[in-house]
């Protein structure tokens, strides 16, 4: 497809998910001319990681926009609970973290992505286009010199990039047209996402349900609840089979609060699947590109830190990468540093999500859960003060990052 225009620009960034709108704002903020492209006409899609971790917080603290940002409608969240056959235990206390923002944000993802681009509006080297699918990237010199894209008139047109950002999530084309092909670890379950109302009289806080064969998690949206049925891998099909009132029936036993209002899935239309996936990219680069976020690296949903770590990947690269991008002498070395300090993070997450997945996601969806409490969850009931411990590994995790650009006047 022969391109209809050429555009010259900086930095070149596909996908405007959580790490490259935050990416582009950073970069933006501190004089660097970005292009961000995105596919879709739109934020609105449901089922997206909406949590927002005290460290992302930190992040927007740090940027003096934490009180515009927390005038968006959200919910608080101080503790995680999971309620086992055996009882109600709470897991985290996010309030005993000694950080500025000790608590976790709900946040539908478009209003968190609406509220950054905003920002980065703001600045006069930003640009994000929609309706603009990345096709393939353009090579010059033996290196990425940017990507070819389809607009909304569905005219080719050409970017040409000191950097390109692959930021278009875990089934990004852009990696996978570069050549760049990720090592899977494995995951022994899907998630079935579908959406119920809520009351006031329904239980606060984080809620997570586990029994033999069946584990669900709860979002509190004020309105509704949003709902993640952890399920056996590739057993979708299987589910479906069985009908969709054996799948009320099954959610109503296991949260009781929500039976007069399992009705309100009316088909198996209602549900969305998540194919759930852990890789990482041996090589995050390569001449002119770098990978960040899903693209680099695809979360568990144990957690939710895939968003929180994503973010992460953006203020680091933003860090590294401004300056060399300002002054015109950016090169593969500092693209490496970008993952040098963001793949031992990577790695122990996944290595706790991992072990996670095999001690706990497996046998419980196996059928074999214990007939008491596991050890760490009676050891974290006799004594509270642990459960910062959990609460810090989800809300902040190994290597928080702290924005060190500056700021030039718009």
């Amino acid at each position: 497809m022969e391109a209809s225009s050429v555009q010259r620009v900086t930095c070149c960034i596909a996908g405007c998910g959580p790490a490259g709108a935050m990416l582009g704002f950073l970069l933006a903020r501190a004089g660097v001319e970005v292009l961000i492209l995105e596919k879709h006409g739109d934020f609105l899609r449901d089922f997206r990681g909406d949590t927002i971790h005290p460290s992302t917080l930190e992040v927007i603290d740090e940027l003096g926009l934490i009180d515009q940002f927390l005038s968006l409608p959200h919910r608080r969240v101080r503790e995680l609970n999971a309620v086992l056959d055996q009882g109600s235990f709470r897991l985290s206390d996010f309030s005993r973290l000694r950080r500025r923002h000790p608590y976790l944000v709900f946040m539908p993802q478009w209003d968190f992505l609406d509220f950054l681009t905003a920002r980065a509006r703001e600045r006069p080297g930003f640009d994000l286009r929609m309706n603009a699918e990345v096709l393939e990237p353009l090579h010059a010199d033996g290196r990425v010199a940017g990507v070819r894209y389809r607009g909304p008139d569905g005219r080719a047109q050409d970017v040409r990039a000191d950097l390109t950002v692959a930021a278009d999530g875990r089934g990004s084309a852009l990696r996978r047209t570069a050549g760049l092909t990720p090592t899977s670890f494995g995951a022994p379950m899907d998630v079935l996402w579908f959406r119920i109302s809520r009351r006031e009289s329904d239980p606060e806080n984080g809620l997570g349900r586990l029994t033999a064969g069946r584990i669900l998690a709860f979002i509190d949206r004020g309105d509704y609840w949003q709902i993640a049925c952890v399920i056996p891998k590739g057993s979708a099909e299987r589910e479906r089979a069985r009908g969709i009132e054996a799948f009320r029936e099954s959610l109503a036993r296991l949260a009781p609060f929500l039976a007069d209002r399992v009705g309100e899935l009316s088909s198996w239309d209602d549900l969305r699947l998540l194919t759930v996936q852990v890789d990482r990219l041996k090589r995050w680069h390569r001449p002119g590109l770098l990978c960040i976020g899903d693209a680099a690296h695809a979360m568990s949903p144990i957690g939710g830190v895939g968003i929180n770590l994503a973010i992460q990947d953006a203020v680091a690269a933003a860090n590294l990468l401004a300056a060399p991008l300002r002054g015109g002498t950016l090169t593969e070395a500092d693209l490496a540093r970008v993952q040098r300090r963001r793949t031992p993070p990577t790695v122990a997450t996944q290595l706790l999500q991992r072990a996670i997945q095999r001690r706990v996601v497996a046998p419980t969806l196996a059928g074999r859960a214990p007939s008491r409490p596991p050890r760490v969850v009676r050891l974290l009931a006799r004594f509270p003060a642990l459960q910062v411990f959990p609460a810090r590994l989800i809300g902040v995790g190994f290597r928080p990052e702290h924005v060190r650009t500056g700021s030039i006047a718009p």
